[in-house]
């Protein structure tokens, strides 16, 4: 029996290296980066910018979970958009800055952090800035598609 193993040994090399075609490789799409990530934010906030509350919420999945500053969860995306019609306002401008991300060894989960800003007018009329953090979580979803699963901010003093 032990003569027979390496001349096994030698068969399954031969038959690999011979018949790669025997062990067709599998071809997987690029995997996310953080850099993917912090594009995705980009992108995200452009749309917020052009379309308020759709292109906003174009971004979040069905599943999504919105966690506000000093407010109660909100859960799923029909019930998060009912909250984000102040971006339909052109006086309001919510912009942020992704400072940190990265995405699970497994590639299909990932995070971003980093801070806001949400440019509106008082009840006077005069500008007003308020400045906060924020992190979102990404997740891969069935359709290839990266979405927001969990949104959470509050406000900088």
């Amino acid at each position: 029996m032990k003569s027979f193993l390496p001349i096994l040994v030698a068969a399954f090399l031969v038959a690999t290296i011979v018949f790669p075609m025997a062990h067709p490789k599998v071809s997987a799409s690029p995997k996310a980066t953080a850099e993917t990530l912090k594009q995705l934010e980009a992108e995200f906030m452009k749309a917020a910018g052009e379309k308020g509350s759709q292109g906003y919420m174009s971004y979040y999945a069905e599943d999504a979970v919105e966690v506000p500053n000093g407010e109660a969860l909100i859960q799923g995306k029909a019930n998060i958009a009912r909250t984000m019609g102040f971006l339909d306002d052109k006086n309001n401008r919510l912009t942020w800055t992704p400072v940190g991300a990265d995405v699970s060894v497994s590639g299909d989960l990932g995070y971003t952090y980093g801070t806001y800003e949400f440019h509106s007018k008082d009840k006077d009329g005069k500008p007003s800035v308020d400045y906060g953090k924020y992190a979102s979580v990404w997740k891969l979803q069935p359709d290839g598609n990266w979405k927001v699963v969990l949104d959470m901010g509050n406000a900088t003093k």
